[in-house]
């Protein structure tokens, strides 16, 4: 108990700090500075748009990423490094909703991006910490054994190694699981970042704090990116790996995703790991690896999901999983902590591909839903194939095209509800005019009709913005975990000083005269 409260302690008066970034060196590429033209622009650099550059520079195409921020830094470096085909129980569902055929395109898509990087890890003699490992989806429910056993039967229809499991080698009581075979796990940054001098080797290019505002062109393009210094690049085809497309057209994807947010903790602990990669099929959602580290094995465990923006005390998500680990480990101390948000689709399959029929040459690649490794690579590959030769293997499953069903209408319904109950319900809150808060705290005030949020840092420095997202205008709620304003509505995340975190938005907050108290 001390351990986890000293850590707890000391987390929450500093920032969090992702092992993936930490083990890492920084990037320092330029900024776009002058009006370009490429063959294929590629808006975001994290594992999509990495993986996307690499495969196209290696067919000739002159490329250029442009990233907001540093290469590599968003949801790249917060996952959990599991390279899988196993996606939670998504087979037998699959099969429901959409049929054998598409069922199989998922698996074989993702069996392929995890043989691809296997491959290039081999062939390249790539450090990035690979290894082969069982994945397991647990249950210690007995309302999850059918599904359990249906995801068996479903993974080995389309090929996949899966078998039915009544233990696991870890310190939990279970009454089934499921097991894949030859999954993997790995350090997704140090893999990427050893990617990147071969794009650049092969002619592309790389802009970083550049972050693209606005699209322009229709049908088979040329496109015309605008940045938000005004530089601008056309390209002959466009790529939207930004994690949640910025843009409203076409497709209106802020009406077909919704934004998760997810905790890990990192345990070093007496016992050695058993090897394996683990997830449960309950809630509250728990997911469990060895993490090798330099300074010997550590274990990562990961949950506490939740809708961004929703929720209270979400530092609480972070000692929830302390308690976890602290059940099945002696834990000596927890030397790293970071959160992650994810984007989930209406059907639980990512959207990749083209993003409307009427925009052949402008793609999307978003709505990964925790499993972004694997489909960032689907994506890149998937991609590649249409630009290349016009059509993939894969392309219809993912399709952002493809047809709505019954289940994906409702919930399209449930979604958009929920955004438009916290889009009112934020305007008609009662706020009071004056708020006193305390070092780490935030609150909201009202100043001359409109709503600001105050926070104090520990050095007492008061900082204040407008808490309207400055993406659709929904009132932002306060990230006590992570020290943030978070949108309920889209997932568009701020710092205490109003700059962008996370998108859609592409504007920052106004802020409000920042004073010490």
């Amino acid at each position: 108990m001390g351990n986890k409260q000293n850590a707890a302690d000391k987390w929450f008066k500093n920032p969090p700090t992702s092992f993936w970034i930490a083990s890492t060196p920084e990037t320092n590429y330029p900024a776009l500075q002058e009006n370009l033209k490429v063959d294929v622009a590629i808006v975001g650099g994290g594992m999509a748009g990495i993986t996307s550059a690499y495969l196209l520079t290696q067919e000739g195409l002159k490329v250029a990423v442009l990233e907001a921020d540093r290469i590599l830094l968003g949801t790249t470096a917060h996952t959990t490094g599991k390279l899988t085909s196993q996606h939670g129980l998504i087979y037998a569902q699959l099969q429901r909703n959409m049929g054998q055929e598409k069922a199989k395109q998922y698996a074989e898509a993702n069996e392929a991006a995890l043989h691809f990087v296997a491959k290039l890890v081999e062939e390249q003699q790539i450090d990035c910490d690979f290894s082969y490992q069982p994945a397991y989806v647990y249950t210690a429910s007995k309302d999850y054994i059918q599904k359990i056993e249906d995801e068996v039967e479903s993974a080995l229809a389309l090929g996949i190694k899966a078998s039915f499991e009544k233990k696991l080698e870890l310190p939990l009581d279970i009454l089934g699981a499921v097991r894949f075979e030859q999954q993997a796990q790995f350090h997704a940054r140090k893999y990427l970042l050893a990617l990147v001098p071969k794009i650049l080797d092969k002619g592309g290019q790389i802009f970083e704090q550049t972050r693209v505002v606005d699209l322009d062109g229709a049908g088979d393009g040329p496109y015309t990116l605008i940045t938000a210094k005004g530089s601008k690049v056309t390209a002959t085809h466009v790529i939207m790996a930004a994690h949640y497309p910025f843009n409203f057209f076409p497709g209106l994807y802020f009406t077909r995703l919704y934004t998760e947010r997810a905790y890990a903790v990192v345990a070093k602990a007496q016992e050695k790991f058993p090897g394996g990669i683990y997830i449960n099929a309950e809630k509250p959602d728990r997911s469990l690896r060895s993490l090798p580290t330099p300074e010997g094995e550590r274990i990562l465990i990961v949950g506490e999901k939740h809708k961004t923006g929703q929720g209270e005390n979400l530092r609480q998500r972070y000692e929830n999983l302390m308690n976890f680990a602290e059940q099945l480990f002696t834990v000596e101390d927890f030397p790293y902590r970071w959160s992650a948000q994810d984007c989930t689709s209406l059907d639980d399959i990512p959207y990749i591909g083209r993003m409307s029929s009427q925009s052949p040459n402008l793609y999307v690649a978003t709505g990964f839903r925790k499993w972004g490794l694997t489909n960032s690579t689907v994506s890149g590959l998937l991609i590649r194939d249409l630009i290349v030769k016009g059509e993939s293997p894969w392309e219809d499953v993912y399709s952002p095209s493809r047809t709505a069903t019954l289940s994906t209408a409702a919930q399209f319904a449930v979604q958009n509800a929920d955004v438009a109950a916290n889009l009112i319900s934020g305007k008609l809150e009662d706020v009071p005019d004056k708020v006193e808060v305390k070092p780490g705290e935030a609150n909201v005030e009202t100043e001359d009709g409109q709503r600001v949020g105050v926070f104090k840092d520990e050095a007492g420095k008061i900082h204040r913005v407008d808490t309207s997202c400055a993406h659709l205008g929904c009132e932002l709620h306060w990230n006590n975990a992570e020290n943030s304003w978070d949108c309920p509505c889209h997932g568009s995340r701020y710092t205490m000083d109003g700059e962008i975190l996370e998108g859609p938005t592409v504007k920052p907050l106004k802020v409000l005269n920042d004073h010490d108290d």
